[in-house]
């Protein structure tokens, strides 16, 4: 049994409509909500099944009829303080049981021991598939200096910690000695318990001094915790409001006092450091017996704890033992072990905290140093990042590159008609692999060809399948075009007509005589996208902070506008020349701060000042969250994020590329809305490159084969930019003879 205190999700109005209703329900997975009237007092159900009854015979239902009207009024309910055997009974029959109060007031749900959805401690929630929540352990680390407790608060919150906990206890009930420290005791007590005692007298805070801080805590923004080591503390600490409890090893078997603190109704954090397995398992028993939310954490109570001694393995069964969250709370030196953990599914993380290892005290010696407890919390992060899922493995966007560039495929070492046999003697497997792998060999001899394919060429899936998209005279309500290489040009424009093409240089083209196909061209039109790799692993970077490196993008960027300025005479257009471009702006290892974005952006409006721009309509493309350097991911800071963008095209009167992969995959990282985005964009677009993208670095994905919701988005863009011009930027479309291309085409045309 579990009892889930968390009632909002479960509650509508007495006064709510069908409609509101059934999103409600539909936004917790079809589960059952439970009406409240004006005074707040529970008094009907309403689940899917007495909606759909009501609906069957009514063959034009009211949406808007009130939900009172039709809600069940004779639903199971227990009241406050029943007996949790007579609340296991009903669990049997049913999958919810609410609590009412005397007063008929719903206080909790009561449920089977379904898979844990989690619990909820502040702004943090912690569940299976949440990020971990990081304890900085204060306790008494501030040797009774409140200016030093606050300088931890400070360097906890600093660091990425989630909360910073602090101990309260009232010695003389905790401890059946004298508390204060004589010459000689009545009492006899071991050394140890001496040890520990007077220094709890000397170095711990006042319960004025605490509640201080808790409030200094809310102030600065870090969920405030602490750990009652008594149940007059506990009692003061939840007349506070603290949002949950944490209790030490060394009360692990007080029932009582774990009684006391599910009795708060809070959620329960739980070392088992000192307790062997029946221990923990009676705990167990007890917290699920009163449908406590819980987390215990694994734990070798010793300080410094030895590697050896930490089990960590154990994590995987108390998980079992619990069938909740846990967490790993480490007193080990390092920080190894505490990201192992993680990577074990700790998800809760509890280490001690000082300004000074060489403090008196024992917590002192097994702490971490404010910027030891930072390179924790960056390392979890990391961890948790590195974990992923556990689906189907799939190929990554930089590993698909490095594929290409890498691996082998299945290449003609003679020419192939359509329809001939293809046999062994005429394929040869070679790099790179950007076609058919080798492993589908024998799956392609002695089948018939599909196509015509000269030697040297390679096969494609499409080779296999019946799926080949031809290319044709596309239909668009806009300007429409297609990317192109120097060197694939006529080939792929040989069968249709683009109303232009898109030329993506590299670096090598600059030095390329073009001239021999431009004028054979039927294209009337082009835009060139400007190379971001140059001669000797330079990325162009227009807003790099060393002056020799930004100079260097200046003179590189200079060139490409020569040669685009060159190819117009060809194509004979009297409009500007466009140029899309990636301005710089990637970091190596981590996102940059506020300032030092506004620092580039300024870097960056002085080299465009040092650029002959007459006749050049330069376009800055959105750039996605972690573009793929070298077959390796980056972090992009620039025309990432709409209100900079929108900033800087206004102040500069510059029109963008709206890249619509990149754009989506910016506002899954950063969880803001795709739409919304393209909304206040899409009015400083002049050109678009559209894919499709998945998660925060899936880009450029066959058209709707990702996440975004085409039909939404073109009637977004044909109302605030109908007259922007696009091509399809499936990567590897032109692959296969442009049969990406085509089918993105071909699936655009429905939108555009």
């Amino acid at each position: 049994m579990f009892i889930d205190y968390d009632i909002k999700k479960y509650i509508v109005d007495s006064d709510a409509s069908l409609l509101s209703t059934l999103k409600k329900i539909d936004a917790v997975k079809g589960r059952i909500k439970f009406i409240i009237n004006s005074k707040n007092e529970c008094i009907a159900s309403i689940s899917n099944g007495d909606i759909l009854r009501w609906l069957k015979d009514k063959p034009n239902p009211d949406l808007d009829v009130r939900i009172n009207e039709i809600a069940n009024r004779n639903f199971n309910f227990v009241l406050e303080g029943s007996d949790s055997e007579k609340i296991e009974n009903l669990l049997r029959d049913y999958l919810f049981i609410p609590i009412l109060s005397n007063r008929k007031k719903l206080i909790g749900i009561a449920q089977r021991n379904l898979p844990r959805e989690g619990f909820r401690i502040g702004k943090n929630f912690i569940s299976e598939n949440s990020p971990c929540f990081i304890i900085a352990e204060i306790g008494n680390n501030h040797n009774s200096c409140i200016n030093s407790a606050k300088k931890l608060i400070d360097s906890s919150l600093e660091a990425g910690a989630n909360c910073a906990k602090f101990q309260m206890r009232q010695l003389d009930e905790v401890y059946n000695l004298d508390t204060k420290p004589t010459n000689s005791s009545k009492v006899p007590e071991n050394l140890a318990t001496e040890y520990t005692k007077d220094l709890l007298y000397k170095f711990q805070l006042s319960n004025d001094h605490l509640f201080e801080l808790f409030n200094y805590c809310n102030e600065v923004g870090i969920t405030p915790l602490c750990t009652p080591w008594d149940r007059t503390s506990l009692s003061m600490l939840n007349n506070y409001g603290m949002e949950a409890y944490k209790f030490a090893s060394a009360d692990l078997t007080n029932h009582p006092l774990i009684l006391e603190g599910i009795g708060t109704k809070k959620p329960l954090i739980i070392s088992t450091g000192m307790s062997d397995e029946d221990e923990i398992i009676s705990l167990v028993n007890l917290l699920k017996k009163h449908g406590s939310s819980f987390c215990l954490l694994h734990c070798n109570s010793t300080y410094p704890a030895p590697l050896n001694s930490l089990n960590l393995n154990y994590l995987k069964h108390l998980k079992e033992i619990t069938s909740n969250p846990v967490g790993y709370s480490g007193h080990e030196r390092g920080i190894n072990a505490s990201l192992a953990a993680v990577a074990l599914g700790a998800k809760i993380i509890e280490r001690h905290i000082t300004l000074d290892k060489n403090l008196e005290g024992p917590d002192h010696k097994v702490s971490l140093l404010p910027n030891e407890f930072k390179t924790l919390v960056q390392g979890i992060r990391e961890v948790e990042q590195s974990l992923g899922h556990s689906n189907l493995r799939q190929i990554g966007q930089g590993e698909m590159m490095n594929r290409s560039n890498l691996a082998k495929s299945i290449f003609l070492n003679s020419d192939l008609k359509k329809g001939e046999i293809i046999s062994e003697d005429q394929v040869c497997i070679k790099s790179p692999g950007f076609g058919l792998q080798p492993c589908y060999l024998s799956a392609l001899l002695g089948k018939p060809a599909k196509r015509d394919i000269a030697a040297g060429q390679c096969f494609y899936p499409s080779d296999l399948s019946d799926e080949l998209i031809q290319p044709r005279n596309f239909k668009f309500s806009r300007p429409w075009g297609i990317p192109v290489r120097f060197h694939d040009h006529l080939s792929l424009t040989k069968e249709l007509s683009p109303d232009f093409v898109e030329f993506h240089l590299s670096y090598r083209d600059l030095d390329f005589d073009f001239k021999s196909i431009l004028p054979s061209s039927a294209v009337s039109d082009f835009v060139v996208h400007c190379p971001e790799l140059f001669a000797e692993d330079h990325i162009l970077d227009l807003t790099a902070e060393n002056d020799d490196y930004r100079e260097r993008s200046i003179k590189e960027l200079t060139r490409v506008i020569s040669l685009t300025r060159e190819m117009k005479t060809y194509f004979g257009v009297n409009h500007s020349i466009r140029i899309v471009i990636n301005v710089g702006g990637f970091s190596i290892d981590q996102f940059l701060k506020r300032d030092e974005k506004l620092a580039c952006y300024d870097r960056l409006e002085k080299s465009l000042s040092k650029i002959e721009l007459v006749g050049v309509e330069l376009l800055p493309q959105t750039m996605p969250p972690f573009p793929w350097h070298f077959g390796g991911q980056r972090f992009h800071n620039l025309f990432v994020e709409q209100d900079e963008i929108i900033k800087f095209c206004e102040k500069n009167n510059l029109k963008i590329c709206l890249d619509i992969s990149h754009s989506k995959l910016a506002c899954s990282h950063f969880k803001t809305s795709f739409f919304k985005f393209c909304e206040k964009v899409a009015p400083f677009a002049s050109h678009l490159h559209l894919a499709d993208s998945k998660g925060k670095d899936g880009e450029g994905l066959q058209i709707e084969e990702g996440e975004i919701d085409f039909k939404a988005l073109s009637s977004t863009l044909n109302s605030l930019c109908p007259g922007a011009s696009i091509i399809p930027e499936v990567w590897q479309g032109h692959e296969n003879d442009g049969a990406g291309f085509w089918k993105a085409l071909d699936r655009l045309e429905n939108f555009f």
